[in-house]
């Protein structure tokens, strides 16, 4: 910590050179890009103290940013105010008062609901019954409701990457809804010294709200906050919301159909949002220390602005997420048109204790014809693991009819109806054919390459699982 305090400090003074930074990371960025006409930045910050003894450069007031002076020090804050019809992408912020419903689901870790899967070993020799199917807790008896003014959205602008004692939270970002109005609001500090001012500013903010939403907070933006709480001398502050971090239903959701879930990509790729002339987060730190360096807040403003953009995007994920969670897929949110999309969307719904709203996605996969085999296969081995084995069983036909068809070099399916048929309805001579393709399939797949010791495995126990049908048949027959 030590050390880049330092580093900050000597930036901030003389003794660092512009050249010397950019010898580093050349800059070159000029940001004109302003909010719409509709949105206004607010005068109406509450000040304590007398702020007539120092003024700022003309570039931060006509961007709206003030200094802010507190009982500890001052820092910069700027607010910017949206209207509840602004749209941002393909939802407006009106919607989160609907959407917010959906949001009860995210639960606190002792709250979350228990998906009890009653598993059967390999071979089936357990059988699973409909009264093990998943029973989540229901929403009423932890939460029936969630006041949209009681969620604030966060998003930091750091020094570095890591959650150590050295990565200094520059810039923190904070959205929420107030007064019929949805309001960003930023605090900046201008050096190291304002930071203990800002986090005083943000100890009596932040126990006002009962929902924290992040992107990766979890792991990133509140423990970089929290030590930061720590480190300034306010060790008893004690603040536990309902944390919602979209970064993980994004990963459930999109991880296996988007190159990526950073929330840059998502937003454009699900969420129709196109930013231009956006400062990328990954050069606001070089931003930051040429700002120390040379004074000039220019660059800086497009920082402010590519926040700002970060904060209405992770409100407009959230909308998105609590109207999957209301059930309002066809409506509110279009329908995912990738088959990986709708089984992972069903699959998250599940986690979530929304049972109905996924055995929707799951209806859909299983009458679809153009459903791929892998998504056949994967929505077996969920029923299977509930019990259901009539659309299992019924899935496992599909895909195996449909692998006749193709190239498709997998024979999980014909090895699951084999089990099935084996131990469940024993019809030896039909679990022998399938053990049979299976084993002739594995052949095909490995005749090209080195068989290691996994693969070897594999193809003993479908011979194994043949010789013992074998067995069966011949008993039953002499």
């Amino acid at each position: 910590m030590s050390g880049l305090r330092d580093r900050l400090l000597r930036l901030r003074g003389s003794a660092a050179s512009k050249s010397e930074l950019q010898a580093g990371m050349p800059i070159e960025i000029t940001i004109e890009q302003k909010p719409p006409e509709e949105v206004k930045h607010s005068d109406e910050l509450k000040h304590s103290g007398n702020e007539e003894f120092e003024s700022l450069p003309s570039e931060w007031d006509a961007h709206g940013v003030r200094l802010m002076q507190t009982e500890v020090g001052t820092f910069l804050i700027r607010e910017v105010h949206y209207p509840t019809a602004y749209r941002h992408g393909i939802h407006s912020l009106d919607e989160l008062q609907e959407a917010v419903s959906g949001l009860v689901a995210f639960r606190k870790p002792e709250e979350q609901p228990s998906i009890r899967s009653a598993r059967a070993d390999s071979d089936l020799k357990l059988p699973i019954t409909e009264d093990k199917m998943p029973k989540p807790t229901p929403d009423k008896d932890i939460q029936s409701a969630i006041d949209p003014d009681q969620l604030l959205f966060l998003d930091l602008e750091t020094t570095g990457l890591g959650v150590g004692t050295g990565n200094v939270p520059f810039m923190v970002g904070l959205a929420y809804s107030k007064n019929g109005t949805f309001v960003v609001e930023q605090m900046l500090i201008r050096h190291p010294a304002e930071e203990r001012a800002m986090i005083a500013y943000l100890s009596s903010k932040l126990p006002a709200y009962t929902h924290l939403v992040t992107y990766n907070g979890r792991t990133f933006d509140w423990p970089v906050l929290h030590t930061r709480f720590i480190l300034n001398g306010f060790r008893n502050f004690k603040w536990e919301p309902i944390h919602i971090d979209l970064l993980h239903p994004s990963r459930s959701v999109w991880r296996n159909t988007l190159t990526s879930c950073r929330l840059s990509h998502v937003e454009e790729e699900r969420l129709g949002i196109t930013r231009t002339d956006d400062v990328p987060g990954s050069l606001a730190p070089a931003i930051y220390f040429q700002y120390l360096a040379d004074g000039q807040p220019e660059p800086l403003l497009g920082v402010f602005r590519h926040n700002e953009i970060d904060m209405l995007s992770l409100t407009c994920l959230a909308i998105r997420f609590g109207h999957i969670l209301n059930g309002q897929i066809g409506s509110f949110v279009k329908q995912p048109s990738e088959h990986e999309e709708i089984l992972r969307t069903g699959l998250w719904l599940e986690k979530m204790g929304k049972i109905e709203h996924a055995e929707q996605m799951y209806a859909k996969l299983s009458e679809d014809e153009r459903t791929p085999i892998r998504c056949l296969c994967a929505l077996a081995q969920r029923d299977k693991k509930c019990g259901n084995w009539t659309r299992a069983v019924l899935l496992w036909q599909k895909a195996v009819h449909a692998s006749t068809y193709t190239d498709w070099s997998d024979w999980e399916a014909h090895i699951e109806l084999a089990m099935y048929y084996e131990h469940k309805t024993k019809q030896f001579e039909i679990a022998l054919t399938l053990a049979e393709t299976s084993f002739t399939i594995a052949q095909r797949r490995y005749a090209s390459i080195r068989l290691d010791a996994k693969r070897r495995l594999e193809l003993e126990a479908i011979r194994k699982r043949m010789d013992r049908l074998r067995s069966k048949i011949r008993r039953l027959s002499g």
